[in-house]
């Protein structure tokens, strides 16, 4: 049985979206076929073979740093205590689990899956490192990765590939620091107009984004410190605040949902922990200042501003055939709530301000002219085994795409695995084919051919030899029922539940249906994967009420190869 290293956190601020993924990738894959390792890779490069149960926790802050290496009041990552020596380091790695090392990562694991989101994990670094070491991964070689972090050389290729009808441009920070914000305001109209968009150009998950509307000098400041991760605070503000608010405020800080993040740059001196940077700010404010303002320690060399796209938002993943050819998913419409005003980490992750339409609401055409231009970018920029791609469709019909994406996000929820759902693939045969895919595309480069080769060939085997023993016997019925409206949706949420546990085992067969009314009175309709997949029974009713869409019909017709080779269907 082949063993999976499921490696999460990270150094970057979407660690919290990767330890999301990790938890689905150990909930939801096969079983039977892999066993899962969970690695956690903490924010100072470190690789530990984690207690299975902390992988359950709600944040990596509840159990790392351990509760007893947390000074109350804040809430850190590791990265606050790095003045740790050696030995009381490992002491605290301890504590939740056993420090490996690269050059031993074949002892503990087969094949490294990266749930990993941003620098460091998707530009390449954890794959060049696993390539040194001999170790495949999941997802784009070192080539896709580098494309796929960088979002101003993302523009240019896209350019090439399939056209790119907006304006962008690169605000350097040295520009930025030396001439004046009105100077460069004039500019930045100049060249790209009102509004735009400015883009911390190698961050992931929406962080580091902002949107300038109107003609304002305040508004451009404040979106190139943003993506800039530079934070401000006035002394007019903070000598209102009681203790317990400026605590509060640099907890916000701290939290890379909302905040720069620490270690922290302020008056050119490094602060590790908010309490440090606290009694700081306190003395700091005594002298009559009027502003203080606080770095990153991780920020950018440039911004990219980019004219604003007027259009409906959509995502789109691409996968591939057992063979290697590309196939489009059907773009997914995001739904965004006229109360949010940008579609940031926030808006994207935790908000309920935004829904999803799968496909977008769009004519067949253009559905396809989107699936079409996806697919080309895929290939033409280098990406293998999945990338989403995000773009806008014009009112005009304009295609406009941009922020491929090499390693979607992992969670249940995530747009990937509803996609994959429209083509009959559940969160756990998507894994499987994530694994089988990346090490087709490891052979690719040129290393260890045969010992790859070898690894495909027995899980091919051993997919077939599973897909043969659920075929020959009696599947499992999962039926969602219920006289009420209230017991329908209980029994749809309990199915799904059920679904991940036997869909996970791996080697029990099983089928899903609901009872409907027809003329001829009441039938237990067979389900899709797609109607499981969706957030609520009253959605999965109104999709079977609707029916098929000729583009999930289409793109099931070319993803065929795909579901039979992992699903026999």
């Amino acid at each position: 049985m082949m063993r999976i290293g499921i490696l999460f956190g990270g150094q970057a601020r979407e660690r919290e979206i990767s330890f999301a993924g990790g938890k689905t990738a150990m909930a939801h894959i096969n079983k039977a076929l892999f066993k899962p390792v969970p690695i956690f890779v903490d924010s100072l490069g470190h690789f530990i073979l984690i207690k299975e149960s902390l992988i359950f926790e709600d944040s990596i802050r509840d159990f790392f740093p351990p509760k007893q290496y947390q000074t109350a009041p804040f809430s850190v990552y590791i990265e606050s205590l790095e003045n740790q020596n050696p030995e009381a380091y490992a002491q605290i790695i301890q504590e939740i689990g056993v420090q490996i090392f690269p050059e031993n990562f074949k002892d503990h694991f087969d094949f490294a899956f990266i749930a990993m989101h941003g620098p460091g994990a998707e530009d390449g670094s954890i794959q060049g490192l696993l390539e040194w070491y001999d170790i495949p991964y999941s997802g784009p070689g070192l080539l896709g990765s580098a494309i796929g972090i960088d979002k101003s050389k993302q523009n240019e290729w896209l350019q090439k590939s399939v056209g790119l009808d907006k304006k962008f441009f690169n605000l350097k920070r040295d520009d930025y620091e030396k001439y004046g914000r009105e100077t460069l305001f004039e500019q930045v109209k100049k060249e790209i107009g009102l509004p735009f968009v400015a883009k911390a150009p190698h961050q992931g998950s929406s962080i580091g984004l902002a949107f300038v509307k109107k003609d304002s000098l305040e508004d451009f400041d404040q979106a190139i410190k943003k993506c800039l991760f530079i934070s401000e605070i006035y002394r007019e503000d903070w000598i209102k605040l009681r203790e317990e608010d400026q605590i509060d405020l640099l907890q916000k800080m701290v939290n890379l949902d909302e905040g720069i993040g620490f270690p922290v740059i302020f008056q050119h001196q490094v602060f590790l922990h908010p309490a440090e940077l606290l009694t700081e700010l306190q003395a700091y404010f005594l002298q009559g200042v009027t502003k203080a303002v606080i770095h990153s320690i991780h920020s950018e060399d440039s911004i990219l501003l980019e004219s604003f796209v007027l259009g409906a938002e959509f995502s789109c993943g691409v996968i591939q055939t057992p063979d290697g050819e590309s196939v489009a998913l059907p773009p997914t419409e995001i739904i965004i709530d006229e109360s949010v005003e940008v579609f940031d980490f926030n808006a994207k992750y935790k908000s309920k301000a935004t829904r999803k339409r799968i496909p977008m609401d769009a004519s067949l055409a253009d559905l396809k002219i989107i699936q079409e231009q996806v697919k080309k970018a895929f290939d033409d920029l280098g990406f293998g085994v999945c990338t989403r791609i995000d773009g806008f469709l014009s009112p005009e019909g304009l295609v406009i795409l941009h922020d491929p994406n090499t390693i979607p996000g992992m969670s249940q929820s995530s747009l990937i695995f509803k996609q994959t759902a429209e083509i009959g693939l559940t969160v756990t045969d998507t894994i499987t084919y994530f694994i089988r895919q990346s090490i087709r595309e490891r052979m690719s480069t040129g290393k260890n051919y045969h010992a790859l080769r070898k690894q495909l060939n027995l899980l091919d085997n051993e997919i077939k030899e599973l897909l043969a023993l659920k075929s020959s016997q009696t599947a499992v019925q999962l039926e969602i029922s219920g006289n009420t409206e209230e017991s329908f949706e209980e029994s749809f949420q309990k199915t799904k539940l059920e679904l991940i546990k036997i869909a996970s085992a791996g080697n029990i067969a099983f089928e899903m249906c609901t009872p409907m009314e027809v003329e001829e009175g009441e039938i237990l309709m067979p389900l899709h994967i797609s109607h499981l997949s969706k957030d609520s029974g009253k959605e999965m009713l109104e999709l079977i009420h609707r029916g098929v869409h000729p583009l999930i019909a289409h793109t099931r017709e070319a993803a065929k190869d795909i579901t039979t080779f992992f699903t026999n269907a």
